[in-house]
């Protein structure tokens, strides 16, 4: 009994969490515009007529540096937890750290050798 009541407020947070969604979407269903006007219907908000090709070759080069602005920023949050608790950890827990460590570095290593990560 005592388990239900330490995690009831977890329990009420998931079924929050899990129904906000479809109530949101059901909510905007009703209370959103439904008639289209000429305005809404333009192709760009700006309101510039397009002129040419829409398609534009975007390289794939600007999504790799989200990319590993995102890995690194993981990574630092797990190497404070680690830091913290890294004294206390089971020699199997710092292999782990050391094999997570590691490949993080190869990582590196691969994106500074196809030059995508570029240190000024």
């Amino acid at each position: 009994m005592s388990l239900v009541v330490n995690y009831l407020p977890w329990f009420v947070l998931a079924i929050l969490s899990f129904g906000f969604a479809p109530l949101a979407w059901f909510v905007s269903r009703f209370i959103r515009p439904t008639r289209v006007t000429a305005w809404q219907d333009k192709t760009y908000e700006c309101g510039s007529e397009p002129i040419g090709q829409a398609r534009v070759q975007f390289r794939f080069q600007y999504y790799s540096f989200g990319i590993i602005f995102v890995v690194f920023d993981l990574v630092a949050t797990f190497l404070m937890v680690w830091s913290v608790a890294f004294s206390s950890l089971s020699d199997i827990g710092k292999c782990w750290v050391i094999l997570f460590l590691s490949m993080l570095l190869l990582g590196v290593a691969y994106a500074l050798k196809k030059e995508e990560t570029i240190w000024i």
